[in-house]
């Protein structure tokens, strides 16, 4: 007989996929699967094998797995980035010359993409201090699970996510 692990795929939500299910090739009349184990889970991006194991296989109350050559096959989980596109806007500012550097690290991002649980860092980096303007541009960005912003708080998901061409701001 053969057992195969049922295979399942999603968007990136910040939970653990699992698939619980099997299909099997015919057994002898009278003969039943009563159960399975199957073991996976996948909670970020990527794939990841679904193992199913230990099957019972019974004639009424009879224990009859031995009578068998049992083959299992691994079904598969996989999980795909989200799919709505992330854009980070680097923030503008202006003040009068006054001989000091003008910077503002601030940005926004495309609103309602994160999942519960996930905060966006980004760093922004530009400095003007003469009149005239220049480019406050995007230098770096993670997206951390569990954390506040901060990148030793959480674990890294950027992966999970689908990033745009950040947007500068101007100083």
């Amino acid at each position: 007989v053969t057992i195969t692990a049922g295979s399942d795929t999603k968007v990136y939500d910040g939970t653990a996929l699992t698939k619980n299910t099997y299909t099997n090739t015919d057994l002898a009349a009278g003969d039943a699967i009563t159960s399975v184990t199957v073991t996976g889970s996948q909670t970020v991006v990527g794939n990841s094998a679904n193992v199913p194991s230990a099957a019972v296989i019974k004639d009424g109350s009879e224990d009859v797995t031995a009578n068998y050559n049992i083959t299992y096959v691994n079904g598969k989980l996989k999980i795909n980035p989200v799919e709505k596109v992330i854009v980070i806007t680097a923030a503008s500012d202006e003040k009068v010359y006054d001989g000091k550097p003008l910077t503002n690290d601030g940005y926004t991002y495309t609103e309602g993409v994160l999942i519960a649980g996930d905060v966006l860092i980004a760093t922004v980096e530009g400095s003007q201090t003469e009149v005239g303007s220049s480019a406050n541009v995007v230098t770096d960005y993670k997206v951390i699970r569990g954390g506040a912003r901060s990148l030793a708080a959480g674990t890294d998901v950027t992966a999970n996510y689908t990033f745009g061409e950040s947007i500068d701001g101007t100083l």
